[in-house]
């Protein structure tokens, strides 16, 4: 970057992404040049941007006011080490996610693509904004502004009734939230009248109002981040928007609200308490549980990805619990080993959910169809597709040597350490909640299995899956580029710890990059090789010789010596699509077990049926249970509010005297 620093840098890629969402509104129906130059353009801002974040990771914080906003109040802009990692994921994201869509986006999704790539680059260039914002103002019009574009992008199909429901259901529950962090940001600057992050650092709330922060920040970055109970408007949202806004908002999206607890409870607020810990741990537990249980019998693609990430959300709010716990407890090391668990999970998550939501893409725009039960077979005509999905797969059941098991074995390091905390009730409850997580893991290992096999193995269900194309070059690229994320992470954690441990350091003046370098490079073991330790690169080379070793006995041993025969299936003297097992079949048993935790509606032939039909559908009771009944309210007011509507001049004068007269009263008082 020359003279430039690492902060001007990052905002020149900010300004490039603005550039290029106004190009994009300037050709509107040019879909050649937007798919074939603006978003590749987009791909390269975002490679650059995951350059300078990680640089950040290493260099001091940088701090600037931008001569924008309004008078007498500028916008403040600092790097520092949490902003700058989360910078560097937004980056490698976008990177493979752009050049996704310069394959994906051919006809528009039912919007003109220079609009969705206006939409798309002021969504990303505005997350990037949210990162950098050092006063509330800033970081307040950027997440609106973040929310608003993520809205249109989810409508971008919007004459489907469900896409705009489901877009008018986000931003209503983000707006909410915005006003809980409004709310939030008014309790940091205690009376100030200081609106600037560090004008905010410099206040020591007491533990009754610094614990209202925290309940207000938990609410408000919950929305975005998709926590129990916040989290319906996620399986609506992901499912209706076009693939490569899914794994945006999968892959990053979500991590903003992450983001926003991070910087308030480890940056803004001088104190952690016990309790926030296991407020966060239980969120976390519930939110994890129900997005596995729900994504396990799903038989929409989409939707099934939508709920696998309200998992893993779930999974990183357990982190952020125990890193508070043992935070409060004065236990520093091991909340740096949290600590480090939740930023692993980060960059893991934010690679193999975006890989598998483009490769649905793929698979949707091959075959048109969502539907599970309509699929099949589609390994042998998109190979390419087939195996993306396979390691994105592979990383989110937590399998080694990917990412997805590094992040979660971490994790569980954590739990190890959970005995040593000063409170008997916590070291009762704690190894509880360990158990849970592990029934978590392997559901969601169960889940893959079902994604996977329904889609690409077996026969094809339909006859027009034969006619499917693989995915584009294009496309290929963000495929490549993505689950070089996933094995990457997974093959180098020692040297990716040492990036965490930066972040660490910054956050709580602790980390484990000296245990972890203290073994080599091979070896990782973040407290110290008697208690745990994994080697990646070593398990791989096993793995890939038992592979090769397989191949040469099949090949040497058995190769001509096998009859092939039709296998036996009841009776049956030929195979068919129809004798495969179906989603609907591999979700019975979790629906059956876990059957509390749903709404059930059953659809019954009678005997005399001439065209019997048997439907289920399943839904969450957390829409009967809590916002039916919200929203049930929220109309009732909205009626007698419409009362005082009459039209009449006269009536509204009436009002505004009444008003005055109350105000004179209770002043005179």
């Amino acid at each position: 970057m020359g003279h430039l620093s690492i902060l001007q840098g990052i905002l020149l890629i900010v300004a490039g992404w603005l550039a290029l969402a106004v190009l994009g509104l300037a050709g509107l129906r040019r879909t050649g040049c937007v798919a074939r130059v603006l978003f590749p353009a987009g791909a390269v801002c975002g490679l650059l941007l995951g350059v300078l974040g990680v640089t950040g990771v290493f260099h001091g914080p940088e701090e600037a006011v931008v001569p924008l906003g309004l008078p007498g109040l500028p916008f403040h802009v600092r790097l520092d080490g949490l902003s700058a990692y989360f910078l560097a994921v937004l980056g490698m994201v976008t990177a493979g996610v752009s050049a996704f869509s310069a394959g994906y986006f051919r006809k528009g999704e039912g919007t003109p693509p220079g609009l969705l790539c206006f939409g798309y680059h002021l969504c990303i260039a505005s997350l990037a904004i949210v990162l950098v914002a050092d006063d509330a103002y800033l970081f307040m019009v950027a997440w609106e502004t973040v929310s608003l574009t993520a809205a249109f992008l989810v409508m971008s199909n919007h004459r489907v009734p469900e896409t705009r429901h489901a877009a008018y259901l986000y931003l209503l529950i983000s707006h909410v939230g915005a006003l809980a962090l409004l709310l939030c940001f008014g309790l940091l600057q205690a009376k100030s009248g200081d609106y600037t992050f560090s004008g905010m650092r410099a206040q020591h709330l007491d533990a009754f109002w610094a614990s209202f922060a925290f309940v207000l920040a938990l609410f408000g970055f919950g929305t975005k981040a998709g926590i129990f109970p916040l989290h319906v408007w996620l399986p609506e949202a992901h499912p209706a928007a076009p693939s490569p806004v899914s794994a945006l908002m999968s892959g990053f999206v979500l991590k903003a609200g992450l983001y926003g607890v991070l910087r308030t409870v480890f940056d803004l607020l001088h104190l952690q308490i016990a309790w926030w810990g296991v407020v966060m741990l239980m969120l976390g537990l519930f939110t994890a549980l129900s997005g596995v249980v729900f994504s396990a019998i799903q038989t929409d693609m989409k939707r099934l990805l939508a709920y696998s990430s309200i998992d893993n959300i779930g999974l990183m709010f357990v982190s952020m619990g125990l890193a508070i716990l043992f935070r409060a407890y004065g236990m520093s090391a091991l909340a740096a080993l949290s600590l480090t668990a939740l930023l692993y999970q980060i960059a893991s998550h934010a690679a193999f959910k975006s890989l598998l939501f483009v490769a649905t893409g793929s698979v949707l725009h091959a075959t048109g169809e969502r539907n599970l039960g309509r699929l099949g077979g589609l390994m042998r005509f998109m190979p390419w597709t087939a195996w993306a999905a396979l390691l994105g797969a592979l990383s989110s059941a937590g399998l080694p040597p990917l990412s997805g098991f590094v992040s979660e074995w971490l994790l569980l390091q954590s739990f190890l350490f959970t005995p040593g905390l000063p409170n008997s009730f916590l070291n009762m409850i704690v190894p509880v909640v360990a158990a849970l997580i592990a029934l978590v893991a392997a559901l969601a290992g169960y889940t893959m299995v079902k994604f996977f096999g329904i889609i690409f193995l077996g026969q094809p269900r339909e006859a027009k899956l034969a006619a499917a194309h693989d995915a584009s070059p294009w496309e290929r690229t963000g495929f490549a580029w993505l689950a070089a994320m996933c094995v990457l992470l997974g093959l180098l954690p020692v040297q990716f710890a040492a990036v965490l441990d930066r972040v660490t350091q910054a956050l709580i003046g602790a980390g484990i990059g000296q245990a972890v370098a203290r073994n080599g490079w091979l070896l990782l073991a973040p407290v110290n090789v008697e208690r745990a330790s994994y080697m990646p690169v070593v398990f791989l080379m096993f793995f890939l010789g038992g592979c090769a070793l397989a191949w040469i006995l099949v090949r040497r041993f058995y190769h001509g010596r096998l009859r092939k025969a039709i296998p036996w299936a009841c009776g049956h003297p030929f195979v068919n699509a129809r004798m495969q097992d179906t989603a609907e079949g591999f979700g019975q048993p979790i629906r059956e077990i876990f059957a509390p935790l749903f709404r059930i509606e059953r659809q019954l032939p009678s005997p005399f049926d001439t065209q019997p039909v048997y439907r289920v559908v399943v839904t969450d009771r957390t829409w009967t249970l809590l916002y039916a009944s919200i929203e049930c309210a929220v109309r009732r007011v909205g009626t007698w509010a419409g009362l005082l509507q009459t039209g009449r001049i006269a009536i509204y004068l009436m009002y505004s005297f009444v008003v005055l007269i109350v105000l004179l009263v209770l002043v005179t008082r």
